[in-house]
């Protein structure tokens, strides 16, 4: 697929970094209009308290309010394995449409099955109001966006060009942070590689924006940078590297790698939309541990 791209526009993109977990939130103002919006948002858990909060999620809220923006899109890159969506928390607030990748549906039946979910649980995707196919495009205010299916983290994974402005998910981190992890279940080494041939195919002025950053050898947190640095610079797919080189690569690394610690919560409510998991027969609602399962 060749990508289509319009350089000459620019929207305004305001990052929000949530420490807690190394996640970048996004606003993306159409620069023609008061449309925005938002692109992978926090919802916060004190994991060993069992408790959800909203401080991450409000901040973008404000920032929408207070500069009089009209939220038009909560974009969802992927089923995050390292943080939960607030989306239906902002959606209830601001409006606007849910959307990710068709292939929801395969990390669903994936996960559903991990978690033990039953029947009642809906693997077709029903629980967000778009769900993208490669090349779908769609509007903020007057801003033409490109959803393009970039796999290999996870089956779902887009990446969104919006204008000059394209949000890769964890198809890519800055350049001497490399690539995400292939190794979840639906992963692949070699479609991550393939995947990053297609974002490093765009323009090299075309800005790319990543959803994490860790600091490497201590530097400040940066999420911004291009196509031509990640071309020339990345350490894991820069210059020259080969796919064969790639995977060895990608899949030695990721044997010495640990879960993320949020996994577990990240995808029983991420592959819901940014649901919770509906009220046990006490009313409560209830994240489950599956044993040996991931």
């Amino acid at each position: 697929m060749t990508i289509k791209v319009d350089l000459s526009v620019k929207p305004e993109v305001k990052g929000f970094f949530d420490p807690a977990t190394n996640t970048i939130s996004y606003v993306v103002k159409d620069p023609h209009s008061t449309a925005c919006a938002i692109v992978d948002s926090v919802m916060d858990i004190d994991y060993a308290a069992g408790r959800i909060t909203y401080d991450h999620a409000d901040e973008l809220i404000a920032h929408v309010r207070e500069s009089g923006l009209t939220l038009e899109w909560l974009i969802e890159t992927h089923v995050h394995a390292d943080h939960l969506s607030a989306a239906p928390y902002i959606q209830r607030q601001l409006g606007g449409k849910i959307g990710i990748g068709r292939n929801i549906t395969v990390v669903q039946d994936t996960f559903g099955k991990v978690f033990n979910e039953g029947t009642e649980f809906q693997r077709d995707g029903s629980q967000f109001d778009r769900l993208f196919d490669d090349g779908d495009s769609y509007r903020i205010g007057g801003m033409t966006c490109l959803a393009v299916h970039t796999p290999g983290h996870t089956p779902a994974c887009m990446t969104h060009v919006m204008g000059d402005a394209a949000f890769v998910g964890d198809t890519l981190f800055m350049p001497d942070g490399g690539s995400a992890r292939a190794d979840f279940p639906g992963g692949d080494a070699g479609q991550l590689y393939d995947s990053i041939q297609k974002v490093l195919s765009l323009p090299d002025e075309m800005r790319l924006f990543m959803c994490h950053d860790y600091g490497p050898n201590g530097r400040d947190i940066r999420w911004e940078t291009t196509v031509g640095e990640e071309r020339a610079h990345n350490i894991h797919v820069g210059g020259d590297r080969t796919r064969a080189e790639f995977v060895e690569m990608r899949t030695a690394r990721d044997k010495t790698l640990a879960m993320p610690k949020l996994i577990i919560p990240s995808l029983q409510v991420n592959m819901r939309g940014g649901d919770l998991p509906p009220p046990d027969e006490d009313g409560k609602r209830y994240l489950k541990v599956p044993i040996n399962g991931l």
